[in-house]
């Protein structure tokens, strides 16, 4: 039930203004005088004219590789800006402003690592800094170093009480690092701000989920549908949990009502398409997996269901094929093998069958050996180290 939701997190481009270096003679330049005006006029190509022929004689200054940073930044050309701001920096590195111009630079240029080592540099002075802090935990979020990402964006969501869209973030990345407490801890923050956040209710769900809590899961996301019935994956979310417990009844209203809201939802098509199997309702679930697989064919599960409602229709051919490429995309699924093993018995072909049964039984003692394992792990485990136990005084 994994899904990647859309975090809007403002991050403004702050643009320092930068000094001049190098030579004492370069402050009275009248084409600096000039370029400078024409920046703050908003006349950027005629600044960069002009900044370029000042270069030309101050070719030791940061400050016009800095000032056509600027302009290209300006004008959201942070790639090229990047250079600039380096060069400027490579030249000056005491300019106030620099390093931070850079990395944002990097940043709003999608070159996130680049910019976490800027960031790093800066953080070293100023470890608390609430822009640092965000930024660098926002550069790992957007490179799914999420566990990585928890570190910045927690002091900066503490420091900032009312910034709905910074929790929102951390509390996606304390899921997808498997940290569910502090999901639910964020959670509690983020009812403070927004009581009706049915994206948060999700995310509640989903750590709840993953604790084993199916009750508290289920509940939270009907909580998010409450909360927003057109909240995307709410319904999906809530219906694929009642699926999970075999309640196929409910867990299909909740499929249909996330097809209302998104008609091309192929995982709410497939699973509704499952439960119809389940219901042994063949017929209804067969447009709904030809569908679901034309518009997405690297879902193991709609090629299994449909290979088995073509193996019930008599389409042995067509079952074979769905079937064949359900165990190519899902090779650890048992009953894609027994289910390949009962269609080569019906066509005959008693080999083949044998081997996709003796697949299947293979992965069935995998996952009872796996749990045995589990739970003899589970009665080996030592008692704590007499240290670590309370003792009457």
């Amino acid at each position: 039930m994994r899904r990647r939701l859309q975090v809007g997190v403002f991050l403004g481009l702050v643009l320092v203004a930068t000094h001049c270096l190098g030579q004492s003679s370069a402050a009275g330049d009248p084409r600096r005088q000039t370029a400078l005006s024409l920046e703050q006029q908003g006349s950027n190509a005629e600044a960069e004219t002009a900044w370029r022929a000042y270069l030309k004689d101050f070719p030791l200054s940061p400050e016009p590789y800095a000032h056509l940073g600027l302009l290209e930044a300006r004008q959201e050309h942070y790639k090229e800006a990047a250079p600039l701001y380096r060069k400027a920096l490579e030249i000056g590195p005491e300019v106030p402003g620099l390093r931070m111009n850079l990395g944002l630079a990097l940043f709003k240029g999608g070159d996130l690592k680049q910019a976490i080592e800027e960031f790093s540099q800066l953080m070293k002075s100023q470890p608390g800094n609430q822009q640092l802090l965000t930024l660098t935990g926002m550069a790992h979020y957007g490179l799914a170093e999420y566990a990585e990402a928890v570190p910045y964006l927690k002091p900066a969501a503490d420091n900032d009480a009312h910034n709905l869209p910074l929790r929102l973030a951390l509390a996606h990345s304390c899921l997808w690092s498997k940290q569910f407490q502090c999901v639910l801890d964020v959670y509690h923050e983020i009812l403070t701000l927004d009581p009706e956040s049915a994206e948060a209710d999700m995310l509640a769900g989903e750590a709840l989920d993953e604790l084993k809590d199916n009750a508290g899961a289920i509940k939270m996301f009907r909580e998010a549908v409450k909360a927003n019935p057109k909240e995307p994956n709410a319904h999906f979310g809530l219906g694929y949990l009642l699926w999970t417990l075999k309640q196929y009844k409910e867990a299909a209203s909740e499929f249909q009502a996330e097809l209302a809201n998104d008609p091309d939802h192929v995982q709410a098509m497939l699973y509704l398409a499952d439960t119809e199997i389940q219901t042994n309702q063949m017929e209804e679930a067969g447009p709904l997996l030809e569908k679901a697989v034309a518009l997405n064919p690297a879902f193991g599960l709609g090629h299994l269901d449909l290979g088995i409602v073509y193996s019930e229709s008599g389409r042995n051919d067509d079952a074979l094929r769905e079937l064949t490429l359900a165990a190519k995309i899902i090779p650890d699924e048992v009953s894609v093998h027994w289910r390949l093993g009962r269609l080569y018995r019906t066509l005959g072909r008693k080999e083949e069958a044998k081997a996709e049964f003796d697949k299947a039984s293979s992965l069935n003692k995998a996952v009872d050996e796996e749990l045995y394992r589990k739970i003899d792990k589970g009665r080996d485990r030592p008692a704590p180290a007499p240290s670590a136990v309370p003792q009457n005084q």
